[in-house]
């Protein structure tokens, strides 16, 4: 059997990566260090994501709005554990103008630096706290619920595409409460918005729960997260969702006044998933062959590949074609109309055809002339591209039994998908009772390790850090405590050796 990719997964995980990216049109470098230019194909799959999940945050009360890309330095500094956490990885704004060097270059004019330096936005807590300081004066004017689409900076060493770059795109929510209980259940109602998501959507199976003490987001009171097992067993931190108590309304000054007259500090909570969310998609689904997309995220579902030959009859083939896309956009799948296209290029029809099984897309349809003779379709699907002699599954069927039968098709698919995503994941959690069994199931599986179950009795500073340390040597991380645990089975963590009183899942991660 011969892939579609140079690369295979066994071989390389991280060039089988990239290869993919790469050979599927997805983004490519820019010229600037950790910035990506996002191809089309990508692109798209970015705005059936927002379009997806922009509803589903609508449909929780949010409203939409913008806020600037600069934010005043001073904002930063009010938040101490904020700006700590982000200082290293901000980019700021010191001039406003530029002057030539006198060497053919340019250079920022000294006469022009401003009197406060802007910082990048690297994430919007601190000037959309200050925004709420100004919107709400009363009880009645909570709670805030916004949410904005945008892109960040952050000034990462080590980059890879969608996964962890300088500039990257994302929603952040932010919203603001009048009890701690309150926004502490909106912080959970968006972590089971996004779990819900992924899994519905993405076809990605993730586990939610709460991240350890050193894992919070800087300044939150507690810090929850979607994670999700890539192929290579390494963990991506799909999403996270944070319940920020009073601490940014402090330095912010969020108050209201209550029911009683009396001023309060409100509650608040951000949360957020990013472009890193099509990384995951590639290493959660793609195969040796090139990108695997769910339907519900597919710019295409269905892509008809007319096989043009330079002669009298392709007319009729694309005609024919065109005839097939009618018929499909008409139909529905998965709650909206399909989205079909025709790949009329005049290039060789095997190319094209290996192109948009590399893109990925779920249902590949190739007409010729026997098949327009014949009133029929050759059908690929992508989630099984192989029969089991190892030779292309190209299924020849009457047209309109195809256009009868295409929506089940892509819903078989996407189901098809998220099953696989579910197997894998479970069958790579492998609960371990001691210390001495993590060292040994991570020495022993290093190719492909999984995550580990552990017990776990919430240790804090120097006992934590003690833990973090031991972990870093292995290159491990505390990735959640599973969200839902009704308490811990009898026996020590086996960290501390103090009673357990929950399950945290350890491995390596993105």
């Amino acid at each position: 059997m011969k892939h579609a990719l140079s690369v295979t997964r066994e071989q390389d995980f991280a060039a089988w990566y990239q290869s993919v990216i790469t050979e599927a049109d997805m983004a490519e470098d820019s010229g600037v260090r950790g910035c990506m230019v996002i191809r089309p194909w990508g692109y798209g799959i970015w705005e059936r994501i927002q379009r997806l999940l922009d509803d589903r945050i609508k449909a929780t009360g949010h409203e939409n709005c913008y806020f600037p890309l600069f934010i005043p330095l001073s904002y930063f500094e009010k938040e101490a554990e904020h700006v700590e956490g982000f200082a290293k990885e901000m980019a700021v704004v010191t001039h406003h103008r530029l002057i030539p060097d006198g060497k053919g270059g340019l250079m920022p004019d000294p006469e022009a630096k401003l009197e406060e330096p802007l910082v990048v936005r690297p994430t919007s807590e601190t000037v959309i706290g200050t925004a709420f300081s100004r919107w709400v004066q009363s009880w009645r004017d909570l709670p805030v619920l916004i949410n904005q689409w945008a892109n960040v900076v952050r000034w990462e060493m080590r980059t890879r595409m969608f996964l962890r770059t300088a500039e990257f795109l994302w929603q952040e929510g932010h919203t603001a409460h009048a009890s701690a209980e309150e926004a502490k259940g909106e912080t959970l109602k968006m972590l089971e918005v996004y779990r819900s998501f992924a899994e519905d959507c993405l076809g990605v199976h993730v586990i939610a729960g709460e991240k350890p003490e050193n894992e919070r987001f800087p300044g939150a009171v507690e810090t929850w997260s979607i994670e999700a097992m890539m192929q290579d067993g390494k963990a991506l931190q799909a999403g996270t969702s944070h319940f920020l108590g009073t601490n940014f309304a402090h330095a912010q000054n969020i108050r209201f006044q209550n029911a009683e007259g009396q001023l309060e500090l409100a509650n608040t909570t951000s949360w957020g998933v990013s472009t890193r969310m099509i990384g995951a998609v590639i290493m959660v689904h793609g195969d040796d062959d090139g990108l695997r997309v769910p339907p519900m995220i597919a710019p295409w579902q269905v892509v008809i590949v007319p096989m043009l030959r330079d002669q009298p009859e392709d007319a009729a083939i694309v005609d024919y074609a065109r005839e097939l896309q009618a018929q499909l956009v008409k139909q529905s799948a998965l709650g909206e109309p399909i989205r079909a296209m025709v790949d009329a290029r005049p290039a060789k029809a095997a190319t094209k055809r290996w192109g948009w099984v590399k893109k990925g897309a779920p249902i590949v349809i190739e007409i010729g002339g026997r098949d327009v003779a014949g009133g029929n379709v050759s059908v690929i699907r992508r989630d099984r591209l192989y029969r089991e002699d190892g030779k292309l599954d190209s299924q020849v069927v009457a047209r309109d039994a195809f256009v009868g039968d295409a929506a089940a098709m892509l819903e078989d698919i996407q189901a098809t998908l998220h099953a696989q995503s579910v197997e894998k994941l479970r069958a790579n959690i492998v609960p371990v009772d001691d210390w001495a069994g993590v060292e040994a199931h991570f020495a022993e599986a290093a190719k492909n390790p999984g995550w580990v179950d552990v017990r776990w009795s919430k240790p804090t500073g120097a006992a934590l850090d003690s833990v973090v340390e031991r972990l870093k040597a292995l290159k491990l991380t505390i990735r959640n405590a599973p969200a839902g645990q009704t308490g811990c089975d009898d026996g020590p963590c086996i960290f501390t050796g103090a009673p357990a009183v929950e399950r945290i899942l350890i491995g390596r991660a993105y």
